[in-house]
């Protein structure tokens, strides 16, 4: 369904807006101060758009016979005011086209045009008016003919017949940005829900599968960036550029949304939707939709089908439900709201499947760090609950995936899930981060670290996704890759804990001691490594200092929850195989989400002769 059409005062294009009545030029909703004369240039413009305005006509219209001024230099000064106002340029114009010796042309895509004329009661109106009518019934005949006739060459002959100047070949858009959406309501307190918006928008792109789209972190990187739209194009490599506002008032929302062409920073298409809050889905997928058709972009029935598929949402909810996203997106530090804003969503309403899914994947990280058999029927529960009442949530497939993976260890479910969540949408980093850790957990290497790359295309800026990357390397015994990959990581955020873990991790596994020592007394993350600086000493002739820090491991463990895996790991570094082989018991039972990953585990490689270790491995039922 097509937006709002806009007040017959008012035109739109791009995030501007002129009202004509009150004779104002405004950005994103704020007044820009822009004189009469650039004003009266841009007005005539729009009575016209995409067609020239002589120089001639503006001169009539503007600068009358009698008013002595030099009109070269004033008109030259009057579109140069008015490229200011609109932040255009003349080289690379996105609004106003300069034609030599002749003239000017509104080239941007323009909402409300043709009621111009008929708004502000000049004079000329009439005669204007005329002209639209008889435009109007010239097009009408020529599609009439086209439809009646459909003779090859015809379109051509009839468009040269009635001076129709062709369209430019739209460039072959294979993948897109979405830039975070202005929020036009200037309260802080509504971040959360421009930022929803822009996540919305991108989920909704991201399930057409012939287009590439940048995930929702890494655009987030650019929210009040001051680079140029080509700029971050060729940073993220993409063809195209989606930027926008969002404005929400009540219980009714408002989304502008522009789409660029990235290399030139041309305008392709301009839109905007407003909607009741309840019906916000349904606007996302209208965008997303107009998008894909201007892109020309080929839907399969299926994407045609999702996409068309919203309902109506409860409106607390849904803002619970974006909040809970904000704050998941600020992991490790927002992690405990977002299951707090998820649960309360669940609580507006019990039938609402992206909340079930959110929380899910909420549990799914938290399984790592607080007892497994408290998390795991949490995370089993949501994430059946959000497939049960929602199959075509790919985030509700991969939390169903991580269950699979790391509690179930039930391979072949994995993979069916990751590959479900995929074809949902095949543009979900979630569902290449599980796929990938599935393939090289099970020794399929080369899949997995392909999967691995793939998600940190689609989000280069993520920090946690690059991370895993690294691990990835390190599992698939890539130690210069892995050493490679978390220096570049550490460079561009030396406080990353966990990049600093793994990167002492990687010195430690080739050899390069002294390296991973300097590493690991820089480090300051919430979980010490102990169990890695363990076996650091030992490969370092420091036997004694090795025992002290797995002693040490098993004493706070009476303390708090320290996961067994780790413990083994620290005993498996003394050669105590039987110490280890028990803390190893003790973590299958408590079904440990670091045992998904003993088949290609290097601490343990002294054990895999053991009759011991091979039983396990079968007892968790790991493909040969």
């Amino acid at each position: 369904m097509q937006g709002s059409a806009p007040p017959l005062h008012l035109v739109r294009f791009g995030v501007f807006e002129v009202d004509l009545r009150a004779g104002e030029l405004r950005k994103s909703g704020l007044k820009v101060r822009v004189q009469e004369k650039p004003f009266q240039v841009l007005e005539m413009l729009l009575e016209h758009p995409g067609e020239i305005v002589t120089r001639e006509e503006l001169q009539k219209k503007l600068w009358p016979e009698n008013t002595f001024v030099d009109f070269d230099h004033s008109m030259n000064t009057a579109v140069t005011k008015l490229r200011e106002a609109l932040g255009d340029t003349a080289d690379n114009p996105r609004f106003v086209e300069t034609l030599a010796r002749r003239g000017y042309r509104f080239i941007a895509p323009v909402v409300g045009a043709g009621l111009v004329p008929a708004q502000i009661g000049r004079p000329q109106g009439a005669p204007l008016r005329r002209r639209w009518i008889i435009a109007a019934g010239t097009l009408v005949a020529i599609v009439v003919v086209f439809l009646a006739l459909n003779v090859a060459g015809l379109r051509e002959r009839l468009l040269t017949a009635v001076g129709a100047r062709p369209t430019a070949a739209l460039p072959k858009i294979e993948s897109i940005a979405v830039l975070p959406l202005e929020n036009l309501s200037h309260d802080p307190e509504q971040e959360y829900f421009a930022d929803g918006m822009t996540d919305e928008l991108i989920t909704n792109l991201g399930k057409i599968r012939a287009l590439r789209v940048i995930s929702r972190t890494t655009a987030m990187h650019f929210k009040g960036s001051q680079k140029t739209l080509p700029e971050i194009a060729r940073e993220l490599k993409v063809d195209a550029v989606v930027e926008g506002s969002v404005l929400r008032s009540g219980n009714r929302v408002r989304i502008t949304a522009n789409l660029l062409q990235a290399a030139t920073d041309r305008h392709l298409w301009a839109e905007s939707y407003e909607r009741d809050l309840r019906d916000t889905l349904a606007l996302q997928s209208d965008v997303a939709q107009a998008i894909a058709h201007e892109i020309q972009v080929k839907l399969t029935p299926q994407e045609q089908t999702r996409l068309a598929s919203a309902r109506p949402v409860n409106p607390e909810a849904y803002q619970a439900y974006l909040k809970g996203r904000y704050y998941w997106n600020r992991w490790p530090d927002g992690l405990e709201r977002s299951v707090e804003y998820f649960q309360e969503a669940i609580k507006q309403d019990p039938r609402y499947a992206p909340a079930y899914a959110g929380l899910a994947l909420c549990y799914s990280t938290v399984g790592f760090f607080q007892p497994p058999k408290e998390v795991y029927p949490k995370l089993r529960a949501a994430a059946m609950r959000a497939v049960e009442l929602d199959g075509t949530l790919a985030e509700a497939h991969a939390a169903i995936g991580y269950t699979k993976l790391y509690f179930d260890w039930d391979w072949e479910g994995a993979e069916r899930a990751w590959r479900r969540a995929l074809e949902l949408n095949p543009n979900s980093v979630e569902a290449l981060r599980l796929s990938s850790e599935d393939l090289v957990y099970t020794g399929q290497f080369n899949e997995g670290l392909a999967q691995a790359r793939r998600a940190r295309d689609l989000d280069p800026l993520n920090r946690f996704v690059s991370g895993s990357l690294g691990y990835l390397y390190m599992r698939s015994r890539h130690y210069d890759e892995a050493i490679t990959h978390y220096r570049m990581v550490l460079e561009l955020d030396p406080t990353f804990s966990v990049a600093r873990d793994h990167l002492a991790y990687a010195y430690t596994l080739k050899g390069m001691h002294e390296e991973a020592l300097a590493e690991y007394k820089k480090f300051a993350g919430p979980h010490d490594p102990l169990e890695e600086l363990a076996f650091l000493y030992s490969q370092m002739g420091r036997g004694d200092d090795a025992r002290r820090v797995a002693d040490n491991l098993r004493r706070l463990s009476r303390q708090k929850y320290i996961d067994p895996y780790r413990i083994a790991i620290a005993y498996a570094s003394l050669g105590d195989k039987d110490r280890t082989f028990a803390w190893l018991e003790k973590a299958y039972q408590d079904r440990s989400p670091w045992m998904a990953q003993l088949k290609v585990e290097a601490f343990f490689d002294p054990l895999r002769s053991d009759p011991r270790f091979k039983a396990l491995l079968r007892r968790m039922n790991f493909p040969q």
